[in-house]
């Protein structure tokens, strides 16, 4: 924590309900403010071993808010200031998205550790929390994004289970109804070269995704496809270059709210 970066002393929202301060903190750098909402899960077995160790000097890790099972809201670091919670990470050519960015952290084991559903007291509490931010910042819906979305080379959060399209209805986020999976098309592997690998990664790249642009499915395109279906097109998480993968990213670049994602 260096000199400029108070501990919390009081909620920014009314939805919260309670305080536990978190050491791993600092201002924004540039004098930025969020324009973006970034959600995860804890990988821990519950929200209260989360919270310890969001709050640990050497665990060098933390977020704005964790959200619990039964929906209760814990603030950890004002809104105001830079948690740690986004890691190596980019969206838009940004690669500091902790400057940019509010985390909260939803309680769940993850994926390798039993992964379930998000309960319905989790997605009340998540929505109302998001629509709260939102009121409050000038973030756009459509930059409320997954934790895989912004580093999809490292990670998978908060993953498939998690209910986006609720959240859309509910006015966060950004969602078009996934284009159906055919079982027929099996859709291009990694190693392929075509014309539709060149287009997926100029449309992923339109939209945000941090992606090469040599026009061939390595290892770090798939990813990148994987954590855009993970969030987008939950039908087939497989990291293929599929027609329902690729209408699906054309569908939502048309109805993006604004112009542009940059």
């Amino acid at each position: 924590m260096t000199a400029a970066a108070a501990l919390i002393d009081r909620p920014d929202s009314p939805l919260v309900d309670g305080l536990h301060p978190s050491p791993n903190v600092e201002p924004r750098r540039d004098g930025r403010r969020p324009d973006l909402i970034l959600l995860h899960y804890t990988g821990m077995s519950s929200a209260e071993k989360a919270i310890d160790w969001l709050s640990r000097p050497e665990s060098k890790v933390s977020a704005h808010y964790v959200v619990d099972l039964d929906g209760r809201i814990t603030q950890l670091v004002a809104e105001a200031q830079r948690a740690w919670h986004a890691g190596v990470s980019e969206w838009a050519g940004d690669r500091d998205i902790n400057s940019r960015s509010i985390g909260i952290e939803i309680q769940n084991p993850g994926h390798e550790d039993g992964y379930h559903d998000f309960t319905e007291a989790q997605m009340r509490a998540v929505t109302v929390l998001c629509r709260d931010i939102l009121g409050r910042h000038a973030v756009p819906r459509e930059r409320v994004l997954a934790h895989s979305d912004v580093a999809p080379h490292r990670k998978i959060d908060p993953g498939e289970k998690f209910d986006w399209a609720r959240l859309a209805r509910d006015g966060v986020g950004h969602w078009v109804e996934p284009a159906m999976v055919d079982g027929r098309d099996g859709g291009l592997g990694t190693g392929s070269v075509d014309a539709r690998v060149a287009l997926m990664q100029g449309l992923l790249r339109d939209y945000g995704y941090g992606v090469p642009d040599h026009g061939v499915l390595d290892r770090q395109t798939a990813k990148v496809v994987k954590a855009f279906q993970r969030h987008f097109r939950t039908g087939r998480v497989d990291g293929l270059i599929d027609a329902s993968t690729l209408v699906t990213l054309e569908k939502l670049i048309a109805t993006l709210p604004r112009a542009g994602v940059a």
